[in-house]
């Protein structure tokens, strides 16, 4: 979940009333946030510098609220928006009718067919007359980063610009072009660089260098520029240095370059209806012309509101409480959505404000009539069926074999779920067939570059991190592998695996040998290869040759058992013999 940072004094402002914080926790409650903790800059500085390197000024002591919201609330990334969804909600504030007017000569963004190639589409609007301080510049800079992390995906999706208009002239054209053949000064740099240079230049810097992966590669980069060829931006980057916003910014080109024409949309209402009531006109912008790549004209924003229709009885099966249709009318304008009855009486048409991306269908009114009906208002009762909760079969044998394993002197680890492609393969000299790993798309380590389809590997690099523990070293896991499944409908499953490791100074093959064993006896598994389990001689890259048996459930082959190659040992600085075996557990159901 995002949590949103506010300063207590400044939101206590904007919501004409003080609370005390107990006051101030209900009330998000209530409206379904959650107040996560209360703090200050000088906190939070000191908890991550320390106390004694933490230099902090006196502005830095003021307390803050760090409050949890739904990931798909976009409206409550900042203070305005918490502001207004608060204030409507506790009746203090009308809903505000946002509006865009479209100039006679409006701003004109011609799209050229470049574009395609790497970043598609662009959206934009202008706010006029807007009044910024210090705060609400910061909230402004604030909301566009918290989106780009949020809904823009790191600006994979959308990348957000923001520009004083009255330092640039349209029309703009958004182009795609070489590297090279792209000059500007960066913002808040002083000397002009070329595309290729700024991905040099950016390289260090901690939080754009991030970001330079989207395009870098590509043989055109997408680019803004305004009428004389000035560069705005240069998307998902960075903006030019000419057109940066100050506090003296009367009027506003925004502008979201996006690979998702939906969400770039979202972005830009949300910006706009934030931060247009600083406008000369409260709650309006101007629209924007967007002359596609095709020819097609369109204008930017849409602040036609959507319509969700719900029935009256669903609303109340849902909440277990039977409203009558003008109070869950009421219930929704706390939510900024307005409601009308149709003709039948029966069915709520409800009008979805630009805040209010969240709301796509009838399960959202209702969930909004629950928060503000408020759900400890709810009655309790009793349910009409009886059930008995237990646990699920593979749970159950899990728990009952961590007692049986750790009785026989093996503790227990809980190792990562993902692991790297060649501690998994490579290290142990298996081969990667490229139907079992299932690899992550974009993995933010190369520690974690796959879901593990053995256990193996993790209980190796705990025995490496371990290694000056006395010996032997016994240690054991019982958790899910993941492995590629075509038939799944997600591509993928879980299996439950066991898997003990014995490490001293001897291979403790013997160990392992009679756990397993133990095992089978205790679930009433025969030796048997027909109709029990066996032991067949086996060869695995993991585990010496002679030293390695597949363990069979009914001719089935369900794990394997052996002692350690010295390689794989040596791959993950073990510098003393080891055995291991690892079964697959759904075959005892």
């Amino acid at each position: 979940m995002p949590t949103v940072t506010v300063a207590r004094d400044q939101l206590m402002l904007a919501l004409g009333q003080n609370y005390t914080d107990k006051e101030f926790e209900d009330l998000c409650f209530e409206f379904g946030v959650e107040l996560d903790d209360i703090t200050s800059e000088a906190v939070m500085q000191r908890k991550e510098k320390g106390d004694k390197e933490a230099k902090v000024d006196a502005a830095s002591e003021e307390v803050v609220y760090k409050i949890d919201i739904s990931a798909n609330r976009y409206d409550l990334l900042c203070l305005e928006g918490l502001a207004l969804a608060l204030n409507v909600f506790r009746g203090k504030t009308p809903v505000p009718k946002f509006v865009s007017e479209r100039a006679a000569s409006p701003q004109i963004i011609k799209v050229a067919p470049s574009t395609a190639q790497i970043r598609p589409y662009v959206v934009g609007c202008v706010l006029r007359g807007v009044k910024f301080d210090t705060r609400r510049y910061n909230s402004f800079i604030d909301l566009q980063d918290k989106l780009h992390e949020n809904i823009c995906r790191k600006r994979t999706l959308v990348a957000i610009g923001t520009h004083d208009l009255d330092t640039i002239e349209g029309p703009f054209s958004y182009e795609a072009l070489p590297p090279k053949d792209i000059q500007f000064v960066p913002l808040n740099q002083t000397e002009s660089i070329n595309g290729e240079q700024l991905m040099d230049f950016y390289d260090k810097d901690a939080k754009l260098k991030n970001y330079l992966h989207i395009i870098r590669g590509s043989p055109v980069y997408p680019v803004i520029h305004d009428a004389k060829r000035r560069v705005l931006s240069l998307p998902p980057i960075i903006n030019g240095d000419h057109s940066k916003i100050s506090l003296e910014t009367k009027n506003v080109f925004i502008e979201c370059t996006c690979t998702d024409l939906t969400r770039g949309r979202i972005v830009l209402e949300t910006v706009v209806a934030m931060f247009s009531g600083y406008c000369e006109k409260p709650f309006t912008c101007e629209d924007v012309l967007v002359v596609g790549a095709d020819g097609k004209e369109t204008f930017y924003p849409h602040f036609d509101k959507r319509e969700v229709v719900a029935s009256v009885d669903y609303v109340n099966r849902i909440l277990g409480v039977p409203l009558p249709a003008e109070e869950q009318i009421r219930l929704l304008g706390r939510m900024q959505l307005e409601a009308t009855l149709d003709a039948t009486g029966k069915v709520l048409n409800v009008n979805v404000p630009p805040t209010r991306h969240d709301v796509l269908q009838a399960c959202d009114v209702a969930e909004d009539v629950a928060i503000a009906y408020g759900y400890n208002n709810v009655p309790r009762t009793v349910p009409a069926t009886v059930t008995v909760g237990k646990q699920q079969p593979i749970n159950k044998l899990s728990d009952l074999l961590r007692g049986e394993v750790a009785q026989a002197g093996f503790s227990e680890v809980l190792t990562f779920g993902l692991c790297s492609h060649a501690e998994a393969f490579e290290k142990l000299n298996r081969k990667d067939d490229g139907q079992t790993a299932v690899v992550l798309a974009n993995p933010k380590t190369t520690d974690f570059e796959i879901c593990r389809p053995s256990l193996l590997p993790g209980l190796l690099k705990t025995l490496s991190n371990g290694q000056r523990m006395p010996k032997p070293i016994q240690l054991f896991e019982i958790t899910d592998v993941v492995v590629k499944d075509p038939t799944s409908d997600v591509g993928a499953r879980n299996r439950r695996h066991l898997i003990a490791l014995y490490g001293g100074s001897h291979s403790g093959f013997e160990v392992v040998h009679g756990l397993l064993d133990h095992l089978m006896t205790m679930l009433n598994v025969p030796r048997d290869k027909e109709k029990g389990y066996a032991i067949v001689p086996a060869s695995d890259g993991a585990f010496f040759d002679g030293r390695c048996a597949n363990v069979t459930f009914k001719g089935e082959v369900i794990g394997v058992m052996g002692i350690v190659h010295p390689a794989s040992l040596e791959a993950f600085d073990i510098p003393f013999p080891a055995s291991a075996v690892e079964i697959d557990l759904h075959n005892f159901l």
